[in-house]
């Protein structure tokens, strides 16, 4: 990720839930807050209840892919952290990604036409 890291500290996850705004949809919670620099930090949160650790997994890996792909549609300075709910267990990465840039959009810091993906754009 070229302007971003990892959010890793709990304490950091904790400012994050107590201070920041969180909007959310079907299959994801995304908490968001200014943290004055300028870069972004990313955390990600699968709980066990979603499912065996493959799967737990497997949802990591495709919401920072998702990020990573479209890191530059998305605003510089803010602490995000995204949380997957349980019905995120199966869905596909365009879903994911869909649900991700939607967030995104709800919160103001994704450019509005770089939150189509390419087949959207094709109906």
């Amino acid at each position: 990720m070229k302007y971003s890291e990892s959010l890793k500290k709990n304490t950091d996850f904790s400012k994050v839930y107590q201070n920041g705004t969180s909007k959310s949809n079907r299959y994801l919670v995304m908490y968001l807050l200014e943290n004055k620099e300028h870069k972004n930090r990313l955390g990600i949160s699968v709980s066990k209840k979603v499912g065996n650790s493959v799967v737990r997994h497997r949802i990591t890996r495709i919401i920072r892919e998702t990020y990573r792909l479209n890191e530059e549609s998305f605003q510089r300075g803010y602490d995000i952290v995204v949380i997957a709910r349980n019905p995120v267990k199966g869905q596909s990465y365009r879903e994911i990604e869909r649900a991700m840039l939607q967030l995104g959009g709800r919160h103001h810091i994704v450019k509005e036409n770089e939150n189509e993906t390419p087949v959207d754009r094709a109906y």
